[in-house]
């Protein structure tokens, strides 16, 4: 770099990539997997199904059946 310029022999240019960087290809805020709006809750333990309410987590229903705590189905 006789001048400073960043044109030296090694290459021309700036010298910054073009990469994708640590932010690049996420997943997004917190990495989430939600399941959307429809689908069924089911309890793990008797196989009961209740259908899925919007803005209350499966896992805050417990079973009409058994008392279980509920997982997305």
């Amino acid at each position: 770099m006789p001048r400073g310029d960043r044109t030296g022999s090694r290459g021309q240019g700036s010298g910054r990539g073009s990469g994708m960087g640590t932010r690049g290809g996420g997943r997004g805020n917190r990495g989430g997997n939600a399941a959307g709006p429809g689908g069924d809750c089911i309890c793990p333990n008797c196989g009961q199904k209740v259908t899925h309410q919007l803005g209350q987590p499966c896992f805050e229903q417990k079973c009409p059946k058994c008392g279980t705590a509920m997982t997305r189905g």
